[in-house]
């Protein structure tokens, strides 16, 4: 028995150590798991809103321009599913009614300008300035979250807005034109942006700080609420001269599903890495936009826009590589002080048995 506690008293130190060493690597293969994830789900994601938005165009090719009303049953279906999860959990909200009011409003408007936009700008111009998102995510979640980024970060984010440039020098002589009003295109698109990042900001406190059933929920409903108003003030004489018909809803109803998908992975992907992640991820639906038109219209694709995704990529894997980062290293120094002290005072333990 001696011998043993004189083992263990020799090699505490060092099998504390190890150990330590053993969390540090598997935290650092947690965090290259999650940012793998985050890169994935984002791309997801962003092939949820080509869809949706394909799903739109062909509706708007049939002579059907409601937006709002195509929210309006995307925001139902989120109500339906979400909302009776989150009443047969018979709880009462954790965050403000307010709070909520304010998100689903600020969504609706979102989604409302940058697809109205299309109308009085071009389709390049809405793509370029829908960037802004990214510049008012981070502002937004530097002000309201606290979040700090690094110079690869914004080299990253950069990175992959210049990817997506490549793709106007592909779509200059198709891009339709300057649009009707193009000034006021350019306006829309920005108001939205700044909508949608007010959005995607909130619902990233919302989601790491409570529920996320209860956050899209909320949601769903607020943002029904609105754009069933601003249906009847805006949209209500547009809907009573539809002429229905199969192709008109079926569209309609590809654009609730890709829209009821992409609501219900966004929290995921909020809370591993927050709404600038967001942003850029979405930055490549209009690439997979093109690989959609491809597949059902038999489209050549430029090679432009092999290297606009690839770029893109580089420049997600590059912003995703400091995700979290800060918080290592500051676990990794307070863990290796500790380690040191440890060390020291079990040197000075040994020579104070060997003396003795």
């Amino acid at each position: 028995m001696y011998a043993i506690n004189s083992w263990w008293r020799g090699n505490e130190v060092l099998l504390r150590w190890k150990s330590n060493e053993f969390v540090l690597r598997w935290i650092r293969n947690e965090r290259l798991l999650r940012n793998a994830y985050a890169l994935f789900l984002g791309q997801v994601v962003s092939f949820l809103v080509a869809f949706s938005s394909f799903f739109s165009s062909s509706v708007i090719d049939l002579g059907v321009n409601v937006p709002l009303t195509q929210s309006f049953f995307a925001y139902l279906s989120l109500v339906l599913v979400f909302g009776t999860i989150r009443l047969s959990r018979r709880q009462n909200i954790r965050v403000s009614w307010i709070w909520y009011l304010f998100l689903g409003f600020v969504d609706v408007q979102g989604n409302y300008l940058v697809k109205k936009a299309y109308q009085y700008s071009s389709v390049t111009s809405v793509t370029l300035l829908d960037c802004w998102t990214i510049p008012w995510a981070m502002i937004f979640t530097w002000i309201v979250l606290g979040t700090r980024y690094s110079l690869r970060q914004f080299f990253g984010a950069a990175l992959c807005v210049a990817g997506l440039a490549s793709v106007f020098l592909s779509d200059a002589g198709v891009g339709g034109g300057d649009g009707s009003k193009p000034l006021l295109g350019d306006t829309l698109v920005v108001a939205g942006t700044l909508f949608v990042a007010m959005s995607n900001v909130g619902e990233e406190f919302c989601v790491k700080k409570k529920d996320s059933i209860e956050v899209v929920a909320m949601i769903g409903a607020f943002g029904l609420l609105v754009s069933a108003c601003e249906i009847y003030i805006m949209e209500f004489e547009t809907l009573k001269s539809i002429k229905w018909s199969p192709d008109i809803i079926l569209g309609l109803a590809g654009h609730v599903v890709s829209t009821f998908l992409f609501y219900t992975l966004v929290p995921f992907l909020l809370k591993i890495s927050g709404a600038t992640m967001l942003s850029l991820s979405l930055l490549t639906s209009d690439l997979w936009a093109v690989v959609i038109r491809v597949y059902f219209y038999h489209q050549k694709v430029d090679w432009l826009y092999y290297l606009s995704f690839a770029t893109i990529t580089i420049g997600l894997i590059i912003y995703s590589k400091d995700e979290g980062s800060s918080n290592l290293s500051a676990f990794e120094d307070q863990n290796l002080n500790a380690q040191y002290q440890e060390l020291n005072e079990g040197s000075a333990g040994c020579k104070n048995e060997t003396s003795s």
